[in-house]
């Protein structure tokens, strides 16, 4: 099961380039419009939301495999994916009905910048939940991913009762006069 930890590496490097490719659609071969469209936001929504999601899971596969969490990394997860709920809620308010810029017969949808700021306070908070569901783990759970590599538990080889275990001489020389 630990080699499910590169699922999270390969939803991380998807989300990321999803992101970029909202952002920058020029990229991809579409061409630029003017303004952010809600097809560039909800990809860089979709993208973030991976990229959070596969580090989580890269996390708790590479360095805490078999430990419960703790009070603090279920605090970390819980923020995590509230920055990703907010960032979403922020990004989609006009399209929503909540935002500044309701659609009606004379305006349409503008992304605003109090919209930008409060994804971008939303990345923040999710990225501060991941950092905290990192550092927050047991010290012994370091050791997690090596234990997880062998399948059988390893055996040692005890002395038989006829074995003798072989000991440093306690012999001293004589002082010499």
């Amino acid at each position: 099961m630990w080699r499910f930890a590169q699922v999270g590496i390969a939803l991380g490097a998807l989300g990321v380039m999803i992101c970029f490719m909202g952002l920058f659609p020029g990229m991809t071969g579409a061409e630029p419009t003017l303004g952010i469209g809600i097809v560039q936001v909800a990809m860089v929504l979709f993208g973030y939301a991976l990229l959070v999601f596969g580090a989580l899971i890269y996390v708790k596969f590479t360095f805490y495999l078999g430990v419960s969490s703790t009070l603090l990394q279920q605090i970390g997860i819980r923020f995590a994916l509230t920055g990703i709920l907010l960032a979403a809620l922020a990004g989609l308010a006009d399209i929503l009905g909540f935002g500044s810029h309701v659609r009606d017969n004379v305006t349409d949808i503008f992304f605003g910048q109090w919209q930008m700021v409060g994804i971008l306070a939303s990345f923040a908070i999710s990225s501060a939940g991941v950092l905290l569901y990192v550092t927050a783990g047991l010290p012994y759970a370091i050791n997690a991913p090596t234990e997880a590599l062998i399948d059988t538990p390893l055996e040692v080889d005890e002395p038989e009762a006829d074995e003798t275990i072989p000991s440093q001489s306690t012999e001293t020389t004589p002082e010499q006069p």
